[in-house]
């Protein structure tokens, strides 16, 4: 036999195997009694995705196809199997009722390579227990209320900014909104004054277009490294841009040594980790010091906190303004209320006055509804996993999916789901959905824990820009709205150009 034989006999049992191999990976859910969506090599059920469309609008699919006829399918990312639960009391006894088994969101972390990705929203176990422990006291009621006054003073910069010209003029909606977050969250999490307002192409504002607007191809590698972490490790592959993470290192390096070096105290989050970084606990806790902060764990909250922080609010707000310039008398009842609240506070915008807002708050919910940043929440179980009241096992180590976005576009859950609505979140209609039905900041023990300061920074865009403009849609206006494919939160996928128009109050 020939060397080309030999070769040509490898080859094609290495072939064989390979089809073998892939067959077998791709029968997994028909051997466990799921239904499943038919899978295709290599993607599994990813085709399209971060290249035609957003996975929000294939797991839609997915969800309304199946979710009148069993609690979960199942999916492949890749040839990696994937639960996807499509029932919300399965969704209810994932995240609240067996969160002991549901604790972790089996993320992508690499600490030694790619030490920012370390942070709270993806580590796990005993080390995210410690964190969110350590963390939690720097987001209540009482915090924000100290950080108020610097969201507010920046707001303002944003309202002087666009005053600048009179009459209606349209005017790119997402680029100024995420102009403020990036400020804003650049002062509580860095504790530095960006003004990109100002000037847009800051190092901290093209660093977060960077994150936020990748490669279509990254939106692929995370799915990937998340799929196949404990291989990714093993090769070092990082989550985060080498330039972007040296840039927030050497960032957060800089502020701390300034700021410990100067004496330096400011009502931030910053301020907060730092305390944590040199007492074990906060100054005003009068409990026992724990395990101190170290730098890479500093880091890694603080960029979280950036993330956090800035794309989901401006988005939300992008979200906001666009479906109040389609629904006038939602904007002008909204207004009425900004205004008849102040009226009480001396017309002055404070922490009390903005939670008076009811009105307020349901229009933020309405659109987080419609438009949730992040449309699916990911678990990953911990132990085998019967779903309760059906056959269906869960094993362990498998990635789960809830599907948000589709949840929340359910008619069976929200009349006419695509009509902006804020009367959805009057007290009697909450009271009478499913607890799982409303779900942007998730729910359990893992939910967002800054959604305190998510809701605070919205609010007070929110009530300068209604306040004083007016908005209504341009001749570029993309209507129905559509969603950017390669971005990893939820996303216009054009700029969001509307007509602004001064309130002369």
């Amino acid at each position: 036999m020939s060397s080309l034989e030999v070769f040509l006999a490898l080859f094609l049992v290495a072939l064989g195997l390979c089809v073998f191999f892939i067959k077998k990976k791709f029968s997994y859910w028909k051997e466990r009694g799921f239904d499943y969506i038919e899978p295709e090599f290599p993607f599994g059920n990813l085709k399209g995705v971060g290249y035609k469309i957003h996975f929000s609008e294939l797991s839609r699919e997915y969800y309304e196809r199946y979710k009148n006829k069993t609690s979960a399918i199942g999916l492949y990312f890749f040839t990696q199997p994937v639960v996807f639960l499509t029932n919300l009391d399965a969704v209810k006894n994932i995240l609240v009722k067996d969160f002991y088994n549901f604790h972790d969101r089996g993320l992508y972390v690499n600490t030694k390579s790619d030490p920012l990705s370390a942070h709270l929203f993806a580590i796990e176990g005993a080390e995210w227990k410690r964190m969110r422990t350590k963390l939690s006291p720097t987001f209540t009621s009482m915090r924000m209320k100290t950080m108020f006054g610097t969201v507010l003073n920046i707001s303002e910069e944003m309202i002087n900014y666009l005053s600048e010209n009179n009459g209606i003029r349209e005017i790119e909606m997402k680029d100024i909104l995420a102009r403020f977050t990036t400020d804003v969250i650049g002062s509580v999490a860095f504790g530095i004054q960006i003004s990109s307002m100002r000037d847009p192409k800051s190092i901290f504002r093209k660093m977060g277009s960077r994150v936020f607007n990748p490669p279509r191809s990254q939106t692929l590698k995370i799915i990937f490294l998340t799929t196949f972490r404990k291989w990714a490790r093993k090769f070092s592959f990082r989550v985060i841009e080498k330039e972007v993470a040296d840039f927030f290192l050497s960032t957060i390096e800089e502020n701390i040594n300034y700021r410990e070096k100067n004496n330096i105290q400011r009502n931030d989050f910053f301020n907060l980790l730092l305390e944590l970084k040199n007492l074990g606990k906060l100054k005003d806790d009068i409990s026992e010091a724990g395990e101190k902060l170290t730098f890479n764990e500093i880091a890694a909250q603080s960029f979280l906190f950036y993330l956090a922080g800035f794309e989901t609010s401006s988005t939300t707000m992008t979200f906001a303004l666009y479906e109040l310039s389609l629904n006038i008398n939602v904007q002008e009842k909204l207004r009425n209320e900004i205004k008849s609240v102040l009226e009480k506070h001396e017309n002055k915008i404070t922490y009390d006055a903005m939670m008076e807002m009811k009105y307020l708050q349901m229009v933020i919910d309405e659109t987080l509804r419609m438009y949730p940043p992040v449309d699916n929440l990911i678990r990953i179980a911990k132990d085998d996993y019967q779903i309760p009241d059906t056959k269906l096992k869960i094993e362990k180590d498998t990635l789960l999916f809830i599907p948000v976005l589709a949840i929340q576009h359910d008619s069976n859950i929200y009349e006419n789901p695509e009509k902006f609505d804020p009367e959805r979140f009057n007290d009697e209609m909450k009271a009478e959905r499913h607890p799982m039905a409303f779900l942007p900041f998730g729910q359990g023990n893992r939910n967002c824990i800054g959604e305190r300061f998510g809701y605070m920074q919205t609010k007070i865009g929110l009530i300068q820009l209604i306040l004083n403009f007016k908005f209504s849609p341009s001749a570029n206006t993309t209507i129905p709205m559509k969603f950017q494919a390669k971005s990893q939160i939820l996303s216009p996928i054009n700029d969001m150009w509307l007509n602004i128009e001064k309130i002369q109050n």
